[in-house]
């Protein structure tokens, strides 16, 4: 699964918000489908230039992730690095294109079930859910020492004003 990431979690979050805001949704367009739209947000750009940049290889998104090469400097490599930067591995890409990872699926509303990948409200609901996954890793990373933040005499009266403030 993708490394969590804060800038990770807010592009999902941002690509479901536009979606369901009227975002244009194509599945079969490299600029408008799943990963076409997360690009947008990653990369601002619009989505016939993402999909000028798809078009410099062959292959659907779940290929052209496959194919990348950091070393090449084609065009295709500035989407993919974004993808990458972000936290997503090629895996992670052919899930977001296919709505296919299953801890995604397994924390759907309501449960599991699949999805349709050129589905625009299924895209809406697994980059939703994706985030929250992600977002719930974070925290549960996240450790907090209450003594480098309240100096260790002051820590009981502090937490206490905090509790009962």
């Amino acid at each position: 699964m993708a490394n969590a990431t804060i800038e990770l979690v807010n592009a999902l979050r941002e690509t479901a918000h536009r979606l369901r805001n009227g975002a244009n949704y194509s599945w079969g367009h490299h600029g408008a489908c799943n990963c076409g739209n997360l690009l947008q947000v990653v990369t601002h750009l619009s989505e016939s230039e993402i999909r000028k940049y798809a078009h410099t290889a062959n292959g659907e998104w779940t290929e052209l992730a496959q194919q990348f090469c950091p070393v090449t400097n084609a065009p295709l490599t500035l989407v993919i690095t974004k993808l990458e930067a972000l936290g997503l591995t090629p895996t992670d890409i052919h899930h977001i294109e296919y709505l296919t990872d299953r801890e995604v699926l397994q924390n759907l509303p309501g449960g599991f079930r699949w999805l349709k990948r050129n589905k625009k409200e299924d895209a809406i609901i697994y980059f939703e859910t994706f985030a929250n996954l992600l977002e719930e890793k974070l925290l549960s990373n996240l450790h907090i020492n209450i003594n480098t933040i309240v100096p260790a005499k002051k820590t009981v009266k502090a937490v206490e004003e905090i509790i009962y403030a």
